[in-house]
């Protein structure tokens, strides 16, 4: 799917990087977990090769995965939560339509409107998000002040309804539970940067069954998937 090699001048086989990127950002592992199960194959790859792998691999992961992901519905439901970067709490701001479909999410290191109001814009301009018809928010005073500035400048339609309500946005919230059970293993980030790009890894793998010809809980075709965008036979 893509002409140029990404692996070029790699010590490691293109197949061992993205093997190896693609279990750290799907299943809950530290990067010693993977350098010893590289070690039981007959691979010596020191833990800290893998996190400079998946610095490199996660965000360009996620970029080549964008273009062929489904179309999601007009019912958003949108919430934050808590990432640690340097033992502090960053937020990340993530959304889902109705049914539980990933739309977009933003890394940020303050939680007010300017926050929020950037989560919505970049939501709006992906190409694979339809234009909200609700939006589902808990009672954080920052999201009407976003949501009343973007709708004023025209970057919401007026018909566009924010709904103040806990429980609608139980879907998102249960949600987070992958995001946080992926990143316990590593006990937090070092750098808000470090944790931006793993971050984007995590996403792209969590969008079950949202990419084109590939169906929720289908590993094998997740697998074959990944390779093909990295233009890797298996």
């Amino acid at each position: 799917m893509q002409s140029q090699n990404p692996f070029k001048w790699r010590h490691f086989q293109s197949e061992i990087i993205l093997l190896c990127v693609r279990w750290y950002v799907r299943y809950a592992l530290s990067y010693r977990d993977l350098e010893e199960m590289m070690m039981e194959r007959g691979l010596h790859v020191d833990h800290t090769t893998i996190y400079r792998w998946v610095q490199h691999y996660a965000p360009e992961l996620e970029r080549r995965c964008r273009p062929y992901l489904k179309t999601t519905s007009d019912s958003w439901r949108v919430d934050e939560t808590y990432i640690k970067v340097k033992k502090e709490w960053v937020y990340l701001y993530r959304a889902v339509d109705a049914q539980g479909k990933t739309l977009d999410f933003v890394l940020s290191p303050t939680r007010d409107g300017e926050a929020a109001r950037r989560f919505f814009l970049k939501t709006l301009a992906a190409p694979h998000t339809a234009e909200p018809r609700v939006i589902n928010v808990d009672k954080n005073a920052a999201y009407p002040k976003a949501f009343n500035e973007l709708k004023a400048r025209g970057h919401l339609p007026e018909s566009c309804e924010l709904r103040q309500v806990k429980y609608l946005n139980n879907p998102v919230e249960q949600d987070h539970r992958f995001i946080k059970r992926l990143a316990k293993p590593g006990m937090g980030f070092f750098s808000f940067e470090t944790a931006r790009r793993t971050l984007q890894g995590y996403e792209t793998m969590n969008r079950k069954g949202q990419l084109q010809g590939v169906d929720k809980g289908d590993a094998e075709a997740q697998a074959t998937f990944v390779t093909q965008l990295f233009g890797v036979v298996a």
